[in-house]
């Protein structure tokens, strides 16, 4: 790595600590020459401390180490983004991390979408079709995404754009319905797609 602590008169430069699976940002904090050394000898992010002037580990008394998993310079060479494996919470308060949001991996709306369907399983089925889905059983959420499921094949094999989009888009919604109405979250599907890259099964 060509890092310039020099660029500042504390020799000190920001690192910008990712959770390398969800990448959400749990901490910032600054390192030295040495510091650096010491993470990537001991494979556990380590710090300068600038209230203590020392190096510090971060997990050293609470046992949450922050396991390193790549290290990365920005353009200016100037700062680090350190990819970690976080073992419990990061924050000394308690929290995930330093801003106090959970540690979540986020699909953007479609998480979003994932917790309104949650939501949706407790209201009155007669105010909500997605809790009328919920009520009705398993086998009835099953059939109605396979006729999802056919409108979308009908909608591919013609050449309206709009029709196909919109047929993709009910099936995606009956499908997170089908998962959740299992006991299961998106996050399970990801796991399990993952685990089959993993050992080479079907994903190239």
């Amino acid at each position: 790595m060509n890092l310039n602590f020099s660029k500042t008169t504390d020799g000190l430069i920001p690192a910008i600590i990712q959770d390398a699976k969800t990448k959400n940002v749990l901490m910032l904090g600054y390192m030295n020459k040495a510091s650096l050394d010491k993470t990537q000898q001991t494979g556990k992010v380590t710090f300068f401390s600038r209230s203590k002037n020392c190096l510090w580990t971060k997990g050293e008394k609470s046992g949450n180490f922050l396991k390193l998993i790549s290290l990365h310079e920005d353009c200016d060479n100037d700062t680090l983004l350190i990819r970690v494996n976080p073992i419990g919470p990061t924050c000394h308060k308690g929290t995930d991390s330093c801003w106090g949001e959970q540690n979540e991996t986020s699909y953007g709306f479609i998480s979003k979408l994932e917790s309104i369907i949650q939501k949706r399983k407790e209201v009155n089925p007669t105010e909500s079709y997605v809790a009328s889905l919920f009520r009705s059983g398993i086998n009835k959420i099953a059939q109605k995404l396979g006729e999802e499921t056919i409108e979308t094949i009908i909608e591919a094999k013609d050449n309206n754009d709009k029709l196909f989009l919109n047929e993709s888009a009910d099936l995606l919604f009956h499908y997170l319905i089908l998962i959740q109405a299992k006991g299961f979250r998106l996050d399970d599907i990801i796991s399990a797609l993952e685990a089959r890259n993993n050992v080479n099964s079907y994903i190239v």
